[in-house]
């Protein structure tokens, strides 16, 4: 049976007002969809007035956003633990396009409408976007610097090195060409991101780019 909106976050009723009304609403946009999340609707699983609500998020838009927003910062935390960690950089530069690649796949077949928000909020380039797009490269860049320290590549121009390794994988780590794909069987996506992976390596590893 379905669970009730805002079902999942009623054991959470200590925790903060704008945790509690990003879970409902992640819930609800999961369930149902942006179209048919409304403020009054997340208020009323929250047990509070809707012009409570716009205390935390100035419309229903942001609130949306802020969803969005709190799952980019998890996929970023999982980027960080690959980039910090203490492998070699060229294989956390593989492991860390993988999960990049990954984490999109995911998005797409667990929760649909959270990646359709996600996708609009790409082509429009909104704010979180640019937000999360210069987060990343600091990641990139961190595993790239690295690399160039320890000997494992040696680009001719870090910057255009940042611009080929995004560029090669653009297809796995785009929300809209990961949509495109989505029919594509996982195991020719995973062939054809493991030779781009190979090619992007060999590039940085003998400066060709």
């Amino acid at each position: 049976m379905k669970r009730p909106s805002g079902a999942a976050v009623r054991s959470t009723e200590t925790a903060p007002a704008d945790t509690r009304l990003l879970a409902i609403a992640a819930h609800q946009l999961k369930e149902h969809g942006p179209r048919h999340v409304t403020v009054v609707g997340i208020a009323d699983a929250a047990g509070m007035t809707h012009a409570n609500v716009y205390r935390y998020f100035a419309s229903k838009a942001a609130l949306i956003d802020a969803v969005a927003g709190q799952w980019l910062r998890r996929m970023e935390a999982t980027i960080a633990d690959i980039a910090d960690s203490p492998d070699p950089a060229d294989d956390k530069l593989e492991r860390l396009i993988q999960a990049w690649a990954r984490i999109h796949r995911d998005l797409l077949k667990e929760d649909r409408h959270l990646f359709d928000v996600y996708c609009t909020a790409t082509e429009t380039a909104r704010p979180l976007i640019r937000k999360h797009r210069s987060r990343m490269r600091v990641l990139i860049d961190r595993v790239l610097d690295e690399g160039i320290t320890t000997g494992k590549f040696d680009p001719r121009d870090r910057e255009k090195a940042h611009s080929f390794v995004t560029d090669s994988v653009y297809r796995f780590i785009n929300p809209l060409t990961v949509r495109l794909d989505a029919e594509v069987p996982q195991t020719i996506l995973d062939q054809r991101l493991a030779t781009m992976i190979r090619v992007v390596l060999r590039a940085l590893a003998n400066g060709s780019v």
